[in-house]
Formats: C-alpha cells, sequence, structure tokens
C-alpha cells in the first residue's frame, strides 16, 4: 500500500505551482511596477521638455503663464499616478556653461559643513542678495539667459509587496532640460559682484 502512495503523483503540478507562484507574482509585479517607473520617466522628460520650449518663449515671462505651463507638468504626471507630488523649479544663468557647471559662488568655509551659513563671508555675483549653490537664479530670467527646467516627482509605488523586493516605499523620477530663453531683447548683465555675509 504504501509503494501505491509512493508512486501516485497526482497533485503533483499543484504542489510545485504552490511552490513557484510566490517567487513568480513578486517578479511579476517588480517587472510592472519597474515597467511604471520607466513609463513615468520618459512622459515627464517628454512634457518637461515640451514645458520648457514652451517657456523660453517672450510671452511666457510673466507669473501667470509659467504657472499655467508647470500645471501642465502636473497634470500629466496626475493621470499616471493620481496621489504623486511634483516639485518644479527653474534656475536661470547668463549661459549654457554656466548652467552646466553648476558652481557654488566662492564662500569662506569656517565651520567647515560645505554650507554658507553662520555669518560666513560670500561673494555674490549675481547680486541676488543670497548664496547660490549653483551659480543661478531662482526664475524664469530674460531674453537669452540658460533655463534650467526641472520636475521632480514622487508617488507610492503601484504594489504594497515592495518591501520584498528590496524598494523603498515610494517612487521617485526627475527630468530635467537647459534652454535658452529666445532674444527677444537684450540679456541682462550683472553689475560687480557685492561681498556679503550668509545668514
Amino acid at each position: 500500500m504504501c509503494q501505491r502512495f509512493a508512486k501516485d503523483q497526482s497533485g503533483i503540478t499543484a504542489t510545485e505551482f504552490g511552490l513557484i507562484a510566490p517567487v513568480f507574482i513578486l517578479l511579476l509585479m517588480g517587472t510592472l511596477d519597474m515597467g511604471h517607473t520607466l513609463y513615468m520617466q520618459s512622459v515627464l522628460q517628454g512634457v518637461v521638455q515640451k514645458t520648457a520650449r514652451d517657456a523660453t518663449l517672450e510671452s511666457s515671462s510673466e507669473a501667470a503663464k509659467q504657472a499655467e505651463l508647470d500645471a501642465m507638468v502636473t497634470n500629466n504626471v496626475l493621470n499616471l499616478a493620481k496621489n504623486a507630488t511634483v516639485t518644479i523649479s527653474r534656475r536661470y544663468f547668463k549661459d549654457f556653461t554656466k548652467a552646466a557647471q553648476s558652481v557654488a559662488e566662492p564662500f569662506t568655509d569656517t565651520n567647515g559643513n560645505g554650507i554658507c551659513d553662520a555669518g560666513e563671508p560670500y561673494q555674490d555675483n549675481n547680486n541676488n542678495s543670497s548664496w547660490d549653490k549653483d551659480g543661478g537664479d531662482a526664475g524664469q530670467g530674460g531674453a537669452k539667459d540658460a533655463v534650467l527646467y526641472t520636475a521632480d516627482v514622487s508617488y507610492p509605488r503601484l504594489f504594497p509587496m515592495h518591501g520584498l523586493m528590496g524598494l523603498p516605499a515610494t517612487a521617485e523620477v526627475q527630468a530635467t532640460t537647459v534652454l535658452a530663453n529666445q532674444p527677444y531683447g537684450d540679456q541682462a548683465q550683472y553689475g560687480a559682484a557685492t561681498l556679503r555675509n550668509c545668514a
């Protein structure tokens, strides 16, 4: 009788499936989550490129128009992840070289923390009365300025099993582009650099 049970293989498929199914489902969820993140990155980069091009026109120098363009980026993201957080920033530089270098304004780091603070002296190259870690200014700038347009997006992952896959609870993607404003006027120039103290 024991030999009959030993040779009976009915139900072995169900047992094998029970062993393999959790791993397969976890792999499938991870693949779908990764695919969604890549798709989000692609859509975000595309809409950021389009928005940045529209923002370089003279008609887009007004705050209301910029807010409208930013809302377009946010709406495209929310179509893919309804509970996403979208943060958009604009930094402008006098040329593409300065935008690419992103060099901090020179300062004396007396406390060694790498940040201009606690009354440390710095050279305000763009005369905006604040130390800039990338040497740029906040906003869209003016004619011929190179604008670094950045959109940061974070949203909860699609599946609650992210911990089993070793992934953080939120997915984060970023898209950036640098474009020059149209030459609709003379480019404003900075005056001589001013020495100031950090707050």
